[in-house]
C-alpha cells in the first residue's frame, strides 16, 4: 500500500502534483499538501485557523480540481496559507477542512499557485492505493 504522501512530476511551464493515499479522500488530502507546499513549507505553517470546504461532484477527476481550486480561492480570499487537510465524501457530496494561518513575515515564501488545471488530470485506484494528479498553474 502507498503511504499517504505527495510527489511532483515535470511539466514545461507549470508544476505537476501527485497525491497518494489508501483512500481517494486521503489522496486528495495529500494533493492539497503538495499544492500548498509549493507556496510554503507545511512544517512551518501552524494550524491556527480552520476553513470548511463543501461541494458536490460525481466525477472524481473534476472533484480533485474543484477541491484544490476551492482551497486556493479560500486561502487567497482570507489571506491564509494551509498545511493540514481533511476530506470526507458521501456519494457526490464532499466535505473538507483546511487548517492554517495568516501569512506571516517569517514564512519562507515559495511560488504562488494560481489554480489547479485539467492538464494531465487523473484519479485512479491502483493495486497499492489511490493516486490523484494534475498540473497546477504557477
Amino acid at each position: 500500500m502507498i503511504p499517504s504522501g505527495y510527489d511532483y512530476f515535470d511539466h514545461d511551464a507549470d508544476i505537476g502534483i501527485i497525491g497518494h493515499g489508501d483512500t481517494v479522500e486521503h489522496a486528495f488530502e495529500a494533493a492539497a499538501v503538495a499544492t500548498f507546499a509549493i507556496m510554503a513549507d507545511p512544517a512551518e505553517v501552524r494550524p491556527l485557523t480552520e476553513a470548511k470546504i463543501e461541494f458536490e461532484e460525481a466525477d472524481l477527476e473534476f472533484a480533485l480540481v474543484n477541491w484544490l481550486n476551492l482551497l486556493l480561492a479560500t486561502a487567497r480570499e482570507r489571506g491564509l496559507i494551509f498545511s493540514r487537510f481533511r476530506l470526507s465524501r458521501e456519494r457526490n457530496r464532499w466535505r473538507g477542512e483546511a487548517g492554517g494561518e495568516a501569512w506571516r513575515a517569517d514564512l519562507s515564501p515559495g511560488v504562488e499557485v494560481k489554480g489547479a488545471t485539467l492538464t494531465m488530470l487523473k484519479v485512479e485506484r491502483r493495486k497499492d492505493g489511490w493516486e490523484a494528479r494534475c498540473v497546477v498553474d504557477v
